[in-house]
């Protein structure tokens, strides 16, 4: 591929997919901890990351994951509602003392995820498919049974001492590599943020399950809602499967999980499946979404259709979406990035503007606008985009990569070649790294 394609005025849609979607942070995992005692069980296990660890990496990383899935949803009595939910069962947890804190994100696929330090994520694809509030009880229950657990830490953990004598091997490989890059390289063990939500055990699924359990039914919940939940898992996945991978790739889910539920609420919880299951005020809590329901579900059409490329069919889609809700901040980003990939960017842009307008000060339209911009050859306002969106999530490497590229576009070699050294200093070993390294060779400053 010929790298001065990206600076001239016409890029292919391939080009704008992928400066589109590098919006993923890296992230240097803390070191190893060694041993610490189980909150659960009192048994010392081998951690990968301390709780002040897990603390920094809510802080640092959170935000951006929330903004990747379009921020939360702008209806705060539904989050306040989440939020108190969440709130009345961490105080019956083994870990009382951690900020716990839950929102509703704007994102259509099927999922929740926690970050280790508490920090919660629901979709309101998730919630259209719930009928209770002891249905949530029992999924964020679940997810407070990771962070309970610690169970991304002691992934990290297994991860780091599988990895120990593989490091050594890949560093040195790697100085071998970019022996002439020396000076802007910065060669560390990193992983992306999705990755700390990602691929929790079976074993860690069963000890969250069964912890969520207990913390639901100790909270006043039906037991019969972590039934429910599973059930309804089941049958989406069959009905829907797409929209589950996400859900199903870090939460791994099985027949055997809805049968121990079943079971588990038969018997140990028996004497609570009386209690009244809270439908009525899930119903009244989460009638903003209710009401745009077929958009959502037309969203997810969409977003199905561009998975498979068929992007004039998901622009369909999209459409239908936003006569339904057109003031809805995630169907406009959608619908630009739909037009982005047919290479539409005036059309792009004003949706992306038109996201930016219903939703101030959430990142990812204006992110996206940065990279219209650019399509547009107004490497100006793009690099405006992106610092603005520096200023709403600091840290991104992804923008010091498109700032250079925004740079070079203007000519200016040397504020180029200053962001793609921070892009390469900051990690990251890939297609973008390789590209930035490149510009720089081509340029003599690196050999």
């Amino acid at each position: 591929m010929s790298h001065d394609r990206y600076f001239r005025r016409e890029m292919s849609r391939r080009d704008f997919l992928w400066l589109s979607g590098i919006a993923g942070a890296a992230v240097t995992l803390p070191q190893l901890t060694g041993c610490a005692t189980d909150p659960i069980t009192g048994q010392q296990v081998v951690v990968g990351m301390s709780e002040e660890g897990e603390l920094g990496i809510d802080r640092q990383h959170s935000p951006k994951q929330f903004s990747a899935d379009y921020g939360a949803v702008q209806d705060n009595a539904l989050n306040r509602y989440v939020n108190d939910l969440e709130l009345s069962l961490a105080r019956k947890t083994h870990r009382p003392e951690v900020p716990y804190n839950a929102r509703v994100v704007n994102a259509n696929y099927i999922n929740a995820y926690t970050f280790p330090g508490g920090s919660m994520a629901v979709t309101r694809g998730i919630m259209l498919d719930m009928d209770s509030e002891d249905e949530l009880a029992a999924l964020l229950g679940h997810e407070t049974g990771h962070v309970n657990a610690r169970h991304s830490a002691k992934q990290a953990g297994r991860t780091m001492i599988a990895q120990v004598g593989a490091t050594a091997v890949n560093v040195a490989v790697a100085m071998s590599d970019y022996r002439g890059a020396a000076p802007l390289a910065n060669i560390a063990t990193q992983v992306g943020a999705s990755a700390l939500l990602a691929g929790y055990s079976r074993s860690d699924e069963r000890q969250a399950d069964a912890l969520g359990l207990e913390y639901m039914t100790k909270a006043g919940y039906n037991p019969d809602g972590m039934v429910n939940l599973m059930d309804m898992l089941r049958s989406q996945n069959k009905a829907k499967p797409s929209l589950l991978q996400t859900m199903f790739s870090s939460h791994p889910m099985s027949d055997e999980r809805y049968a121990t539920a079943e079971r588990e609420a038969q018997g140990t919880y028996g004497s609570l499946r009386n209690r009244k299951m809270s439908r009525e005020r899930y119903m009244d809590n989460t009638a903003s979404l209710r009401r745009i329901a077929p958009a959502i579900k037309a969203q997810q059409d969409g977003e199905s259709l561009m998975a498979k490329k068929s992007i004039e069919e998901a622009e369909g889609s999209f459409a239908k979406a936003l006569k339904v809700a057109p003031d809805d901040y995630c169907g406009n980003v959608l619908m630009g990035k739909c037009l982005i990939a047919q290479k539409q960017y005036d059309d792009a842009d004003r949706h992306f503007a038109r996201a930016a307008e219903l939703y101030p000060g959430e990142g990812q339209a204006i992110y996206q606008r940065g990279v219209s911009r650019l399509a547009l050859n107004k490497p100006q306002e793009a690099l405006a985009s992106f610092n603005a969106y520096d200023r709403i999530l600091p840290g991104n490497p992804s923008t010091l990569f498109l700032k250079g590229v925004a740079y070079e576009t203007m000519q200016d070699k040397r504020n180029a070649s200053q962001h793609y050294a921070a892009y390469i200093r900051s990690g990251n070993k890939d297609a973008q790294a390789q590209f930035a390294f490149q510009r720089l060779q081509h340029w003599g400053l690196v050999k």
